[in-house]
């Protein structure tokens, strides 16, 4: 990614040793790390969080909370199977009556991890329609996504078994499935559950007047969203964005409740916050459609396309150069126009003649490090990939490709990229000790 690591410098030492200790996130545009958007963030919770007179937060990757209503308990979401455990007796501490509803904002394992261990008997599971097409999806693929989550999150014990279980296999925890709105009455509180689609088409909000109180999900957390992820995903639609964040501002929340991080308190402040991500994800959009009614390719325009100084957001999980991508694929797919794309020819077809013509693997080899050590780490990544792709095992390339992609991993401030460079590291250490 060019913001990041461009002006990236390797010396002769270093793509030996590999011994590089620079400062993090040296640039200010990707990085700025925020714990709450880590998979594996460290808790020292000994009790839940009270948010305010009956809501209590369990605190994780994917935040769990209890809502104390006259009319019995809500739990909203359930984090990931790996945090609801503590999640549960750190809410049983403050009530331990059967939840008489769970509401999941959306269907991410980190939201529905936790379902198994808090439903009861009597208990109904509320969800938006969608989550049932979402929850298929998810399993259909659940051999891809299985490889995928394990290189993005570096968990190679898990789910990596080339599953192919057939369109349907899902299981539907919702037994109360709703289209655009559903209420439900508590005594002392109202949860007026909207469908809210932005990371994902079931997505919803869950507003609750009586306290003031929202909660939304994935669609607010401390950094420039995921309108793509790099595990893979549909489309998520910028303007869904814009939309679901419009109908939460029209509600002058005075606390907002995200599904990672901590509250955000006061009418004035989640004003603030929600318009500033609005008006950066409408930026980023309108700037992208522009370039592509001007006829500018997506490289161009993630090369152009940043936040403007008042509109910035930090990026340690989403980033503008990603979604410029996402919104530029999501609209139009995958063919951009070159016939060569068009016939599907591979590139190690190319480069099999451009490698030999310029001297072959050792010499493109040698220059890769040379542009590596001259500051154009992404050039140099590019021959190792034009390299490998006619010779997997070749020494020189996966040397200089290791040191870069370790040079990048340190000084990444993105989580999702951080696991992306973490598998190259992982591959090219593979692949030179021969396996």
């Amino acid at each position: 990614m060019k913001k990041t690591f461009r002006a990236a410098t390797f010396s002769a030492f270093a793509l030996t040793a590999m011994a590089i200790h620079t400062p993090a996130f040296a640039d200010g545009i990707v990085g700025e790390t925020d714990d709450s958007l880590s998979l594996l963030q460290t808790s020292t919770q000994t009790e839940a969080q009270r948010v305010t007179d009956g809501i209590y937060k369990a605190t994780g990757f994917g935040n769990s909370f209890l809502v104390v209503t006259d009319k019995g308990n809500v739990i909203i979401d359930t984090s990931l199977d790996l945090y609801a455990p503590g999640h549960k007796k750190l809410l049983n501490a403050v009530n331990t009556d059967e939840p008489k509803y769970i509401i999941i904002t959306h269907g991410h394992g980190d939201h529905t991890g936790g379902i198994p261990i808090w439903r009861g008997k009597n208990t109904e599971v509320i969800a938006q329609k969608e989550s049932v097409e979402f929850l298929h999806y998810q399993k259909r693929l659940s051999g891809f996504f299985g490889r995928q989550n394990a290189a993005q999150f570096n968990i190679s014990d898990r789910n990596v078994n080339g599953e192919n279980p057939g369109n349907y296999d899902a299981t539907i925890p919702a037994t109360i499935l709703f289209d655009k709105k559903y209420s439900l009455d508590m005594g002392n509180m109202t949860f007026d559950i909207r469908s809210a689609p932005a990371e994902t088409y079931d997505a919803l909000t869950v507003w609750i007047s009586e306290r003031k109180a929202v909660f939304v999900g994935d669609l607010l957390y401390t950094s420039f969203p995921n309108i793509y992820t790099l595990r893979g995903t549909k489309p998520r639609w910028a303007l869904d964005y814009v939309n679901a964040l419009n109908e939460v501002l029209k509600l002058d929340a005075e606390i907002l409740l995200g599904s990672h991080g901590e509250p955000i308190i006061g009418a004035e402040e989640i004003k603030k916050v929600l318009t500033l991500h609005r008006d950066a994800i409408l930026y980023v959009h309108d700037a992208t459609v522009a370039g592509m009614n001007e006829g500018k390719d997506v490289h161009t325009l993630i090369e152009e396309i940043e936040l403007p100084e008042e509109l910035y957001i930090k990026q340690p999980y989403g980033t503008v150069a990603w979604s410029v991508r996402g919104i530029y694929d999501g609209y139009i797919g995958w063919f951009d126009g070159n016939p060569t794309t068009m016939l599907g020819i591979k590139p190690a077809q190319a480069n099999s003649d451009l490698i030999e013509m310029a001297g072959g693997a050792d010499m493109v080899s040698k220059r890769a490090q040379l542009l590596a050590e001259k500051g154009n780490a992404d050039q140099a990544l590019a021959l190792t990939d034009s390299i490998l792709s006619i010779d997997p095992r070749h020494k020189g390339a996966l040397t200089v490709r290791l040191a870069i992609l370790t040079k990048m991993h340190e000084e990444s401030g993105n989580y999702n990229e951080k696991g992306w460079l973490g598998y190259g590291i992982r591959d090219a250490e593979k692949a030179l000790a021969g396996q």
